[in-house]
């Protein structure tokens, strides 16, 4: 197995564990922790209940990046594994923006988020909202990988037509 099919590998599996973290993010309502009670993107839990939350536009804003973030990581995944299961024809730049367009996404979200419960006492981020940092480099990494892997591959067919004199 060479260079290129370890990073692709690799793309892969950074891809995966970024998808599944970013789903668990975006689904999980303990994005925060205060007195009493729990909030996320959606719901915010108080008392055992746990209403919708009333439209805010950060939060929304928030939300669409996070739904969009999990859209490309899903697009990414199934490209990647396109490319690993297949050895012609690669689309690894393509994957590799894909990827990179989730870390943007995933850095809008995370830096959008705060901006609600910034100032409030007695306030702390959650599991989920860590969870939602850690699918951010695993996003960059894995564009990456698929970018270096595409890389190398431009590289060994443009060296392969000329001869070697030893």
């Amino acid at each position: 197995m060479g260079a290129k099919r370890s990073l692709q590998s690799g793309g892969t599996l950074l891809g995966f564990s970024a998808n599944i973290l970013t789903i668990l993010s975006t689904a999980t309502n303990y994005w925060i922790r205060y007195s009493g009670g729990h909030s996320g993107l959606w719901p915010e839990c108080s008392g055992g209940t746990c209403p919708n939350i009333p439209c805010q536009t950060m939060l929304a804003v928030t939300g669409a990046c996070m739904v969009l973030a999990a859209g490309c990581s899903i697009v990414g995944l199934v490209m990647g594994l396109r490319i690993l299961c297949q050895e012609g024809d690669s689309r690894g730049r393509t994957t590799s923006a894909i990827f990179f367009l989730c870390g943007l996404l995933l850095l809008i979200a995370m830096t959008g988020y705060p901006v609600k419960n910034a100032w409030k006492n007695d306030v702390f981020f959650s599991w989920s909202y860590f969870s939602g940092w850690l699918a951010l480099p695993f996003s960059v990494l894995a564009g990456f990988c698929f970018l270096l892997a595409d890389m190398i591959m431009q590289s060994t067919d443009a060296i392969s037509g000329f001869p070697v004199c030893l």
